[in-house]
């Protein structure tokens, strides 16, 4: 068996965890998530607890089996309590503001560059050089945050770009020059 996927899923206060025509049904005080199962995925819920089984040892099932028991622990982590994503913006004139339910960066193009917001991500800015995105699904706001942050890769010479809070960037010396 999978080693991820043979653990169970503990079911906290205030969640409530329904399996429904091979649908997974998640509610919180948050919102409700849904994750459809493989047909080769089963799943059951005994003692405030989501078991996960599969029908054959196949390596594709396998490999579900594992990520189905995931994703369904990060849904019911997120109805609970939610995830959120912070996002740096650092060069001199680089900015980030909300237009409705777009962001839009200046970030030294010519023009300005806007990421619309999928539905059940919020998005804040803090002296338009800070970004927070919060939501009930993790698959969303990480999907959010890597479009941010690929719009403007950090350089790895001066260091400038969209960042991760608390992500490490290696800095390359600059040309050595004239001896």
């Amino acid at each position: 068996m999978s080693r991820i996927g043979r653990q169970p899923i503990s079911i906290p206060k205030g969640v409530e965890v329904r399996v429904l025509d091979g649908n997974v049904l998640v509610k919180g005080p948050l919102g409700q998530l849904q994750w459809g199962l493989n047909p080769g995925i089963q799943a059951s819920i005994e003692n405030g607890e989501v078991s996960l089984s599969r029908i054959d040892d196949s390596a594709k099932l396998k490999a579900l089996h594992g990520l189905t028991r995931a994703e369904l622990a990060n849904q019911v982590k997120g109805v609970k309590d939610g995830f959120q994503e912070n996002l740096e913006v650092m060069g001199v004139g680089y900015r980030a503001q909300i237009q409705g339910s777009e962001l839009s960066f200046s970030v030294g193009y010519a023009h300005p560059v806007s990421i619309g917001l999928p539905k059940g991500v919020e998005a804040s800015v803090d002296k338009q050089t800070s970004i927070s995105l919060k939501g009930i699904d993790k698959r969303m706001v990480s999907l959010v945050a890597a479009q941010i942050r690929n719009m403007k890769v950090p350089d790895v010479y001066k260091q400038k770009g969209i960042k991760y809070v608390g992500e490490i960037l290696r800095k390359k010396a600059g040309k050595a020059g004239k001896k």
